[in-house]
C-alpha cells in the first residue's frame, strides 16, 4: 500500500510538473503583429522608416516584458507598393501567420486593397496610408494613424485665407492619395472664400510638369498653388516650378514630410509650406507642449538608433504600434474583438501625430489642431503658423 501511495504521489507530481510547464509555455507564446509595407519601390521613403520603428518598438517591448507577460512577434512582408500584393501578404498574415492584429498598408492604395480582408476576417487594422477614404466611412476594424488628406486641405486653406489668397491654381497626382487629396480640396475650399482657377494633373511616371504648370501660371489671378501628392512627383513639381520663375507661394502635402522630399527637390525647396505633424519640428516644440517629451524622445530613439533623419511617417508607425499594444493590455486578450473595442475606446493617447480620442464615429482620433504650419528654409523646418 506504501507503494502504491508513493506511485501516486509521484505521479500526481509529475502532471503537476507537466501542467506548470504548459502554462509557462502558454504564457510566453508571442503575440504575433503583421504588417505589409512598402519597404522597396517608389513609396519605400513611407515603409522604410515604418519598418524599422516597428523592429525596433517590437524590441524595446519585449526588452521591457512585452505584452500580458507575453513578447511580440512581429511578422512583415514588402509589398513594394503593389496594391495586388498587398491583398495577398494580408491573406498570409489573417489564413498563415494567424495574426493579431496589423499595423501597415503604407500607402492609400495598398491599404484599401487590404480592407475587405481584414473586415471579412474581423482582424483590427491599423493603416498607416493617408486618405480620409480609409476611415470615412468608418468601417468596424480599420483605424489609421496619420492625418488625413481632408485635415491637409483645411490646414492649408486656413493658412492661404489668413494671407489673402482667394484664387489658386492646383496641380494633383492622379495615384491614390493624389486622386483622393484633389477631391478633398475641391470639397472643402469653398468653405474658405478660395476658389481654384487652374486644375492640373499628372501622372505617376511623369517625369516632367512643365507642360500643366505653365498652364498654370499663364492662368490670370493665381496668387498661390497647392500641390496634392507624394513620392517623387511633388519634387519633380518643386523643381519645374522653380525653373518656370513662377513666384506665388507653393503649397505641398503632408506627403512631403521628411528630408527626403528636400533633398530631391533641393533648392527649389526654399519657400515651399506643408501641414505637417510636430515631430518634424520637435526641438522647435515650447517645453509646455503636451508632444514635446513623446517627439522628442522618438526622434532621439529614431535618429541615434538608424543613423537617419526622422520623418512623419516612421512616426506614424510608432503611433499605430502603442495604439494597438495599449489597447492589448486594456483588453488583457489578444481576442481580436476585444482589441478591436479597445482601440476604439483610445482616449488622451499623445503620440507623435498629435492627441488621439477615437470613437465609434471616429477612427482616427485626430483633427486639423494636430497639424502645424511649416515652411522649409535653408533646408530645414520652420514653424511659421500656430493652431
Amino acid at each position: 500500500m506504501r507503494t502504491l501511495r508513493r506511485v501516486t504521489r509521484v505521479a500526481a507530481a509529475s502532471v503537476a510538473a507537466l501542467a506548470i510547464g504548459l502554462t509557462a509555455a502558454a504564457a510566453e507564446e508571442p503575440i504575433k503583429i503583421g504588417s505589409v509595407l512598402a519597404v522597396t519601390g517608389p513609396a519605400s521613403f513611407l515603409g522604410d522608416p515604418e519598418k524599422k520603428t516597428l523592429e525596433m518598438y517590437v524590441d524595446k517591448v519585449n526588452e521591457e516584458g512585452g505584452v500580458l507577460g507575453r513578447p511580440l512577434e512581429l511578422v512583415i512582408y514588402d509589398s513594394g507598393g503593389d496594391p495586388n500584393k498587398a491583398r495577398t501578404f494580408a491573406t498570409r498574415l489573417i489564413e498563415d501567420d494567424e495574426v493579431t492584429a496589423i499595423v501597415g498598408g503604407a500607402t492609400t492604395g495598398t491599404t484599401m486593397a487590404m480592407v475587405p480582408l481584414v473586415e471579412d476576417a474581423e482582424i483590427p487594422f491599423i493603416s498607416l496610408g493617408g486618405a480620409v477614404v480609409i476611415t470615412d466611412p468608418v468601417k468596424k476594424f480599420v483605424f489609421k494613424t496619420p492625418h488625413t488628406d481632408r485635415m491637409a486641405c483645411q490646414k492649408v486653406f486656413e493658412d492661404m485665407k489668413a494671407n489673402g489668397y482667394t484664387k489658386i491654381g492646383m496641380i494633383s497626382g492622379t495615384g491614390g492619395f493624389g486622386k483622393s487629396m484633389r477631391e478633398q480640396c475641391l470639397d472643402v475650399v469653398g468653405d474658405y472664400g478660395i476658389e481654384v482657377i487652374a486644375d492640373e494633373t499628372y501622372g505617376p511616371s511623369d517625369a516632367d510638369m512643365t507642360p500643366q504648370l505653365t498652364k498654370i501660371k499663364n492662368t490670370d489671378g493665381v496668387q498661390a498653388v497647392i500641390n496634392p501628392g507624394f513620392g517623387q512627383g511633388p519634387a519633380i513639381v518643386t523643381r519645374n516650378y522653380r525653373q518656370l520663375g513662377i513666384d506665388v507661394p507653393l503649397y505641398q502635402s503632408h506627403g512631403v514630410a521628411s528630408k527626403s522630399f528636400i533633398e530631391l527637390a533641393g533648392d527649389a525647396a526654399e519657400g515651399v509650406r506643408l501641414p505637417a505633424a510636430a515631430l518634424l519640428v520637435a526641438d522647435k516644440l515650447p517645453d509646455d507642449d503636451p508632444q514635446k517629451e513623446v517627439v522628442v524622445g522618438y526622434k532621439t530613439a529614431y535618429e541615434d538608433g538608424t543613423g537617419e533623419p526622422v520623418s512623419t511617417f516612421g512616426g506614424h508607425a510608432y503611433d499605430g504600434l502603442m495604439i494597438l499594444v495599449d489597447a492589448i493590455e486594456k483588453a488583457g486578450s489578444t481576442d481580436p474583438n476585444a482589441v478591436r473595442d479597445a482601440i476604439e475606446e483610445t482616449s488622451g493617447f499623445v503620440g507623435t501625430g498629435g492627441e488621439v480620442n477615437m470613437s465609434p464615429d471616429d477612427h482616427l482620433g485626430l483633427d486639423v489642431s494636430a497639424f502645424k504650419m511649416l515652411e522649409i528654409r535653408d533646408g530645414d523646418w520652420v514653424i511659421v503658423g500656430e493652431n
